[in-house]
């Protein structure tokens, strides 16, 4: 079956072939839709991301800390409840279920929705990457910090979490390409991205092949760039002797 590639370059309306491909005016060819539905991806990935990274180191330091039971118990119970509950089922729950029982999030965008829906579950994951990373330390650099008259904030920011993020890299860096992928959820919300598009534009062009053919080789491109981009941060903060060189590889 010949593929055509053409119908990137048609109007996404009247389904006219548009000079340049690329969007005009009101005039939006589906190339022109293509892009701005990977942006999308990356907005709704990038933004998820953070909030994962964040909420994640503050939850698997927590759970790493001495004499306070009650904190690393709220901890524990975090990491359970998000990680032991579907990835899709939590968006539909932020999407239905959080407006209606916080009214604040009825009139939030959708799309802040699938970050939190996508941030949170993913940080589940992160803290245990985070608590095990600390677990990993040998106990003397814990005691050094205390010997030097560190507090417990300044040990950890200054002596063990500098050193368990590098421990770390190599799992946040797939954890990093999991959650760009993870992000086609939100197609289950309408949120306009990447997977949303294929599944639209296929039907209205019959052009499914291409579609999904040009959708998946955007999802390769993103993933192998943060892949390149963590493995550039991993080289310039290793600590010789102490952490493993992963070579050029991927993770």
């Amino acid at each position: 079956m010949a593929l055509d590639w053409k119908v990137f370059c048609l109007d996404t309306i009247d389904k006219a072939p548009v000079s340049g491909c690329f969007s005009s005016g009101d005039q939006q060819t589906y190339l022109g839709w293509l892009l701005a539905a990977w942006g999308q991806t990356v907005i709704v990935a990038l933004l998820s991301l953070i909030v994962a990274l964040v909420v994640g180191s503050i939850i698997g330091t927590v759970r790493t800390l001495p004499n306070s039971p009650w904190l690393s118990r709220f901890a524990n119970a975090w990491v359970e409840l998000f990680r032991n509950i579907p990835l899709l089922v939590q968006i539909f729950l932020w999407y239905h279920v959080m407006p209606v029982l916080i009214p604040v999030f009825a009139d939030t965008p959708k799309m802040v929705l699938v970050v939190m829906g996508l941030g949170l579950f993913t940080s589940a994951r992160i803290a245990e990457q985070v608590r095990a990373g600390i677990q990993a330390l040998p106990r003397g650099q814990r005691y050094a910090g205390m010997a030097m008259g560190f507090t417990t904030p300044q040990y950890y920011r200054y002596v063990l979490l500098p050193m368990a993020f590098r421990i770390i890299l190599p799992p946040l860096t797939s954890e990093s390409m999991n959650i760009f992928k993870n992000s086609s959820v939100a197609f289950a919300v309408s949120v306009t991205e990447l997977t949303f598009f294929a599944q639209q534009a296929g039907e209205e062009t019959s052009r499914g092949i291409e579609i999904y053919m040009a959708v998946t080789l955007l999802y390769v491109i993103s993933a192998f760039a943060i892949n390149r981009i963590m493995t550039f941060i991993e080289k310039r903060v290793r600590v010789p002797g102490f952490v493993a060189s992963t070579g050029a590889g991927g993770h």
